[in-house]
C-alpha cells in the first residue's frame, strides 16, 4: 500500500559509461545517475568505499577514480521503498501513460519533501495520483528532475522504477531538451542579434552559501543559451526563451543575472532590480511576486516506445498577466513642427484634455538656470559672461555664439542634448501609465530619437511658411536672418512631416486648432488602443510554440 515500507533489499543495476564521460569522476558521474532517488554524492563515495560499486567487474580503489568511457559500471544499491503518506491536491497532467507522466507543477508548490518540509509537496500529490510510485525508493519517488517552489512549468515524472533510471540516465547525458521562458529586467544585447550564449561555471557564492554564483575557478561547468522574444515598450523588460544544456541549480537565474538581466520578481539574484521595479515600470510590485521562470517546454524520448514526445505548457495567470501589464505603457508621441507652427499652442489642448505634456523648451529654460546642470557646463566651458553669477544664461549670447560656428552648435547640443534626453526618459517613466504621454521636442527627428526608441510615434504640427514668419515676428521679435539661421538647424518642413504618423493643421485661428486637437487626441488614443490589442494578440501567439521548431 502506499505510504508503507516495502521490505528491504538490494538491487543490482548496471550501466555502459558513454565516451562523453571520459574524464569525469566516478562518484561525480554515478551521483548523476541516481539523481532524483535522495542518493547524495557521499552516499555514492560511501557505497564506493564498500565495495558496492565495480568498474569492469573490479571495486575502484577510490571515489575520485577518473573514468576513461565505456566501462561497464555496477552499483548494489539497497532499496526500502517510501515512507511518505499521499496527499490529495491539485495536479494538472498534460501527458500520462503506464510508464511515466508529465506534469504543469504551479508556482508555489515545492517539488519534493526536505528536512522542515515533510508534507505538501508535489511529490505527496503525485502519490494520491499514481500509487504505484510508492514502490519506488527514497524521499523523492518518481523525481527524476526538479525545478524551484517559485518557478511554473513542466516535470517529468516516473511511475516505475526502470523508467525512473532510464530517464535519470537521459537527464545526465544531456539528452533532455529543456526551454524556459522568463521575464527579465531590461532587453538583452538590444542593438545586437537577439540571442546569446552563457558558458560559466556555476557553485555556491563564497560569502552567501545559500546563493549560487559564477565562478572564476573551481565551479561546474553550465551552459545556457537564450534568445529574445519579445520586448516591452522602452525596454524595460524583455521576454525571453531560455534552453539549459546542464541542469545546475539556479542556473538560469544566475546566468541571467550575470549578464545584466535578472528575471522580474527575483529578489535574492536581481535585489537591486527588484527594489526599483516600481519606480522603473510603473507598476504594482505585486504583480511580479515571484520569480518570473516557466518551464515552457519539454522535449525527450520515451524509455519504453522509444517515441519522440514534445509537451509544452502555457504559463500561468501571473505571468501573463505580467507580462501583458508590461506591454501596456503609454504611447509616447513626440510633437515636432517648425519654428512658429504652434506646437506649444496644439501641446496646450492636449494637456487640457488631461494628457502629460513634455516640453523640451520648458526643459531647457530649467537647466539655464542659475546652478541648474546646463548652466554649469556652460559656465565651465564657455565662462560667467555665458552663465552669470545668480543668474540665467544669457541666451541671446548663446545664440550668437552657436551662429558663429557649426562646431560651437554642435559642441553646444553635444552638452545639451543628453540633458534634456534625460529628463524625457523621467518623464516617459513617470507616465508609463497614462494611455497616451506627449513630448515636444523641436529636434526629435534630426537627433534620431524616434530610431533609437525614445518615441512611439510622431506628430508634426504644419504651418503656412508666410504665417509662421509673421508669428515669429510678431511674437518673438525674430527678424528674417535669425529665422533663417534656426531654421536651417532643422530639416526642411517637407522632410519632417514626411516621418510623422500624424500632422495637425495650424493654418487658421486659435478654435481652427482646437478642433484640429480634438481630433488628433481621438486618433492618438486610436493608436494606443490598436497598440494594446496588438500586444496582446503577440503575446498570446507567443504562449503556443511553434511546431516546426520541436524540441
Amino acid at each position: 500500500m502506499p505510504g508503507t515500507f516495502p521490505p528491504a533489499s538490494p538491487q543490482a543495476r548496471a550501466w555502459t559509461v558513454p565516451g562523453a564521460a571520459r574524464g569525469e569522476r566516478l562518484d561525480a558521474f554515478l551521483a548523476s545517475l541516481l539523481a532524483g532517488e535522495g542518493v547524495s554524492r557521499g552516499a555514492v563515495q560511501e557505497m564506493i568505499r564498500q565495495g558496492r560499486v565495480t568498474l569492469d567487474g573490479r571495486v575502484p580503489a577510490k571515489p575520485g577514480l577518473r573514468l576513461a568511457g565505456g566501462e561497464a559500471l555496477a552499483a548494489s544499491i539497497e532499496t526500502a521503498g517510501t515512507a511518505l503518506a499521499p496527499e490529495a491536491g491539485e495536479l494538472r497532467v498534460v501527458h500520462e501513460d503506464a510508464r511515466l507522466a508529465v506534469v504543469d507543477k504551479p508556482a508555489g508548490l515545492t517539488v519534493h519533501p526536505a528536512p522542515g518540509l515533510e508534507t505538501g509537496t508535489l511529490v505527496h500529490r503525485v502519490l494520491h495520483r499514481w500509487p504505484q510510485a510508492a514502490l519506488m525508493d527514497g524521499p523523492r519517488p518518481g523525481i527524476v528532475h526538479r525545478i524551484d517552489k517559485d518557478t511554473s512549468g513542466l516535470l517529468l515524472v516516473a511511475l516505475d522504477e526502470a523508467t525512473r533510471l532510464a530517464l535519470a540516465e537521459d537527464f545526465a547525458l544531456r539528452r533532455v531538451r529543456k526551454e524556459y521562458l522568463a521575464l527579465v529586467h531590461g532587453v538583452p544585447r538590444p542593438r545586437v542579434e537577439p540571442w546569446g550564449e552563457i558558458d560559466a561555471p556555476l557553485g555556491r557564492d563564497p560569502r552567501h552559501k545559500t546563493k549560487m554564483a559564477v565562478l572564476p575557478s573551481g565551479g561546474r561547468q553550465a551552459h545556457t543559451s537564450w534568445r529574445v522574444l519579445w520586448a516591452a515598450p522602452g525596454g524595460v523588460a524583455s521576454l525571453v526563451l531560455v534552453r539549459i544544456h546542464t541542469g545546475r541549480t539556479h542556473q538560469i537565474r544566475v546566468h541571467m543575472a550575470h549578464i545584466g538581466h535578472p528575471l522580474l520578481g527575483d529578489a535574492v539574484y536581481g535585489s537591486r532590480q527588484h527594489a526599483e521595479f516600481a519606480a522603473v515600470t510603473g507598476l504594482d510590485p505585486a504583480l511580479a511576486g515571484r520569480q518570473m521562470l516557466h518551464a515552457w517546454r519539454l522535449g525527450f524520448t520515451h524509455p519504453q516506445t522509444g517515441a519522440a514526445l514534445s509537451l509544452w505548457t502555457p504559463p500561468p495567470e501571473d505571468f501573463q498577466a505580467l507580462a501583458l501589464a508590461l506591454g501596456q505603457t503609454a504611447l509616447r508621441v513626440g510633437l515636432v513642427g517648425m519654428p512658429g507652427c504652434g506646437k506649444s499652442a496644439l501641446a496646450g489642448f492636449l494637456a487640457g484634455a488631461g494628457l502629460p505634456v513634455f516640453s523640451a523648451d520648458r526643459c531647457v529654460a530649467e537647466l539655464y538656470g542659475p546652478g541648474a546642470d546646463g548652466w554649469v557646463l556652460l559656465r565651465r566651458r564657455f565662462g560667467a559672461a555665458l552663465a552669470p553669477d545668480g543668474r540665467p544664461v544669457d541666451k541671446a549670447a548663446l545664440l550668437e555664439l552657436m551662429r558663429s560656428g557649426e562646431a560651437l552648435r554642435r559642441e553646444v547640443q553635444d552638452m545639451v542634448h543628453p540633458l534634456v534626453r534625460h529628463r524625457l526618459e523621467e518623464f516617459w517613466r513617470a507616465h508609463a501609465r497614462a494611455g497616451v504621454a506627449v513630448a515636444e521636442v523641436p529636434l526629435l527627428l534630426e537627433g534620431g530619437w524616434p530610431a533609437q526608441g525614445l518615441v512611439d510615434a510622431v506628430l508634426g504640427v504644419h504651418c503656412p511658411e508666410a504665417v509662421r514668419r509673421a508669428r515669429l515676428r510678431e511674437l518673438r521679435g525674430w527678424d528674417d536672418a535669425t529665422q533663417a539661421t534656426l531654421e536651417a538647424w532643422q530639416w526642411p518642413e517637407a522632410d519632417k512631416l514626411a516621418r510623422c504618423d500624424l500632422v495637425a493643421d495650424n493654418g487658421a485661428d486659435l478654435e481652427a486648432l482646437a478642433a484640429e486637437a480634438r481630433r488628433v487626441l481621438a486618433a492618438l488614443r486610436g493608436l494606443a488602443a490598436g497598440r494594446r490589442e496588438r500586444t496582446a494578440r503577440a503575446l498570446d501567439a507567443l504562449w503556443t510554440p511553434d511546431p516546426q521548431d520541436a524540441p
